[in-house]
Order: structure tokens, then C-alpha cells, then sequence
């Protein structure tokens, strides 16, 4: 009897149990949307638009007058500013003084007012879509003193859209302004841009992008090294968004909480600041066999021929800035300890070689684009440089000026 009973016992399944998300009270939590940096600290007011004060100077000034235009053209490249400035300054426009100032001031913002209404000109840009702003446009504002339209990439409109708008903008209702932003105000017809006041945005410096990802890194709670800072805001090339995405994508990657100069090399597949750093340090100091190694292996590591010859002339560029500027030019966009390895580096040449050399460069990338050997050209441009001092004239002998100087520092001095 004992042993049926054990039998039984060792028979029955196992009861599993029930998995979390279906035992009540016990669901696991959603996971939290994640908002992009660039979302997440886009600029709110004027004096938060970086490295636009003329612009937001001016609108402001426009706005306490009483001398606002019934349409605006804002031109610049991607990420600096123009959707961000246009907002703010539809939410100046239209919440100011209002008794719900601060709900249609955050609903502008979000891009959810029904008085400031946002157009995507690539999405919208047919006769179709300009007939109902148009035909919108002669509805007075629900709660607000104007009707603001907001029409981004503005140059995607086809003829017959500008066409259909120009009218519109010609003899516009009191209630209505435009604003137009676009990365290409060539493609703007003149009849357009002509009812318009224009503000060219300029692309932001390095040394601003730099700060405000400073702010945005303590605001994160997240460390960084300064060189790493610095490096990303010279690759955003002067779009404040452009230098936010590569942050998200840096803080992604990060394992430890932290962004290295190491990092930033392994996530954008750039090579080591020092390998290239040795390149130009062997071609500084005339040695042609040395400088041919360090790029082949420059080479081996992943980098590109097109990529390693952009980065020898940017380094090019950073020791000429440093020689003829100096260790505290705004010019040099670097670190502390960058500034002053690269005034270093910058003394074993001439400012007139190096100059030479950006050219060598720029030369040989429009060569190996259209080569059937670009390795060759390669090795040839890097010999060239090392050996820049036989590739002189004749009257620069070693005896003249700067017989003691290295070959690249004395090559293109005058004799």
C-alpha cells in the first residue's frame, strides 16, 4: 500500500509556476520610453538657442516694439536651431499675456497648438496641401492672437504649392504669419523669399557645442574626458543636434558610465588620435620609411585610404592653427592637453609646409577616388611628405636658413 501510494506520489507532475505577468498584482513593469537627448534638452527660450543670440536678439526686440513681419525665412544647415527659434518665437507671439499662457505655451512647444499649426514640406508638398493652408489660414485663431504657420524643409514645395502660397503671403490676413525654415534657401523661389524677412543661421562654433554637451553630461550624471567632449562637438560640424546624437550613441556604448578618447574611437570606427599622431610625427622629422609603416598600419587597423588622408589633413590643419596662432587661439578647437601636444607637434614645421601639405592631401583624395591603384598613390603622397625637403627648389641648401631644423620644417623655407 505504502509503495502504491509512493508510486502515485512520484507520478504527478510538477507544478510550474504561474509566470509573473500572470499572477495578479505581480506584472512587471513597463518599460519607460527613452527620450533622445536631442528631444530632451532642445532649446525652450530664446537665450537657451545656442550660438544665436543676434537672431534671437532680434526677434525679441521685433516682438517688444510691435514690429513683428507677417513671415520669416530661416535658413541654416541641420541642427541649429531654426524649428527650435520658430517655436519659441510662435509661443512669444501667442502666449504672451494670455490667462492660459503656460498651456498654449508647452502645447507650442510639443508642436500640439491648434493655432500654431507645423507643416512638413517634404510630406506636405503638393498644390493639394497648399490650398487647405490656405484655405485654413482664413480661420481666425480659436484662443490666441495669431495664426502661425510653421513650414520646415520649405524648398521640398513643388512650383505649383510656392505658387498657391505666394498669393497668400502677398496680401496675408492680419491674423496670420509665417514662419519658412530650410537647409536650402537657394531652392526658395525669390518671389517667396522676397515677402519674407530672412535670418541666416550660422553653424555653431565647436568651443559652444562643446559647452552645452558639458551641461547636458552634468545634468546626466555622466563623466567624460574633456578630449572626448571636444572631439565630439568638432564632428558635429556646427549642428548643436548632430553633436547630441553622437553623445546618445557615446552614452549607448558606455559599459562603465564613462566617454574616453578610446570610446568615441571604437563606436564612429575612428582610428586612434595617436596612430595618427605618428604619421605626422614621422613625415615632421623626414623619416620616409618610418612615416610609410606607421600609415600601413594606419591602414590595417579598418581606416580607409579617403578617411586617412582627411584625417592627416585635419591634423595638418590643427598644427598650423597652433604654429601661427598660438597654444590659446579660439581657432584651436582642443583640449588643454591636446593644445599644447599639438604646438609641440607644430614645431618641426613651417607654416608655409604645413599649408603645402593640406594641399598634398586634398589633392591626393581627389586622385584616389578616381585611381584604379589608390594604394599607390597613398604611399607615393606620404613619401612625398616625408621627403618634402628634396621636393624643393634647389636654392633652399642645407647651409642656408634653418640648416639645423628637420626636413619638413626647412623644405619650403625661402632661401
Amino acid at each position: 500500500m505504502a509503495a502504491t501510494t509512493r508510486k502515485k506520489k512520484d507520478a504527478e507532475p510538477a507544478v510550474e509556476e504561474a509566470p509573473a505577468s500572470l499572477i495578479p498584482g505581480l506584472e512587471p513593469a513597463a518599460p519607460k520610453a527613452y527620450t533622445v537627448l536631442a528631444r530632451r534638452y532642445r532649446s525652450r527660450t530664446f537665450d537657451e538657442v545656442v550660438g544665436q543670440e543676434a537672431i534671437s536678439r532680434t526677434l525679441q526686440n521685433a516682438i517688444a516694439h510691435g514690429r513683428t513681419a507677417h513671415a520669416y525665412l530661416f535658413c541654416g544647415t541641420r541642427g541649429v536651431g531654426k524649428t527650435s527659434m520658430a517655436r519659441i518665437f510662435a509661443r512669444a507671439l501667442n502666449a504672451k499675456g494670455q490667462s492660459q499662457a503656460a498651456e498654449i505655451g508647452d502645447a507650442i512647444m510639443r508642436g500640439e497648438d491648434i493655432d500654431v499649426v507645423e507643416i512638413d514640406g517634404a510630406s506636405n508638398r503638393g498644390i493639394d496641401d497648399a490650398r487647405d493652408l490656405i484655405a485654413g489660414a482664413g480661420i481666425a485663431p480659436a484662443r490666441s492672437a495669431f495664426k502661425i504657420y510653421i513650414i520646415d524643409e520649405v524648398h521640398m514645395l513643388t512650383v505649383q504649392a510656392f505658387n498657391a502660397l505666394l498669393k497668400t503671403m502677398e496680401e496675408p490676413p492680419a491674423h496670420v504669419k509665417f514662419i519658412l525654415c530650410t537647409t536650402e534657401p537657394h531652392k526658395v523661389p525669390a518671389t517667396i523669399q522676397s515677402r519674407c524677412q530672412r535670418f541666416d543661421f550660422r553653424n555653431i562654433p565647436a568651443t559652444k557645442i562643446a559647452g552645452h554637451l558639458r551641461d547636458v553630461l552634468a545634468k546626466e550624471s555622466i563623466a567624460a574626458d574633456e578630449a572626448a567632449v571636444m572631439q565630439v562637438a568638432r564632428l558635429a560640424n556646427g549642428s548643436m543636434r548632430d553633436g547630441l546624437s553622437l553623445l546618445d550613441r557615446l552614452v549607448a556604448a558606455s559599459g562603465d558610465g564613462r566617454i574616453s578618447a578610446q570610446l568615441l574611437s571604437e563606436v564612429l570606427g575612428m582610428p586612434d588620435g595617436a596612430a595618427i599622431a605618428g604619421v605626422v610625427g614621422a613625415i615632421g622629422s623626414g623619416d620616409a620609411r618610418a612615416a610609410l609603416e606607421r600609415a600601413a598600419a594606419l591602414l590595417e587597423g579598418g581606416t580607409s585610404i579617403e578617411q586617412a588622408l582627411e584625417l592627416l589633413a585635419d591634423r595638418f590643419r590643427t598644427l598650423m592653427v597652433a604654429s601661427v596662432c598660438g597654444e590659446s587661439s579660439e581657432l584651436l578647437e582642443l583640449a588643454e592637453e591636446a593644445r599644447r601636444e599639438a604646438v609641440r607637434d607644430a614645431a618641426a614645421f613651417e607654416p608655409a609646409t604645413l599649408a603645402h601639405m593640406i594641399a598634398v592631401a586634398d589633392a591626393v583624395l581627389r586622385s584616389v577616388k578616381q585611381s584604379a591603384v589608390p594604394r599607390t598613390i597613398f604611399d607615393a603622397a606620404i613619401v612625398r611628405m616625408a621627403l618634402a625637403a628634396q621636393f624643393a627648389p634647389s636654392s633652399a641648401h642645407a647651409d642656408g636658413p634653418g640648416a639645423g631644423d628637420s626636413p619638413a620644417k626647412k623644405s619650403l623655407r625661402p632661401a
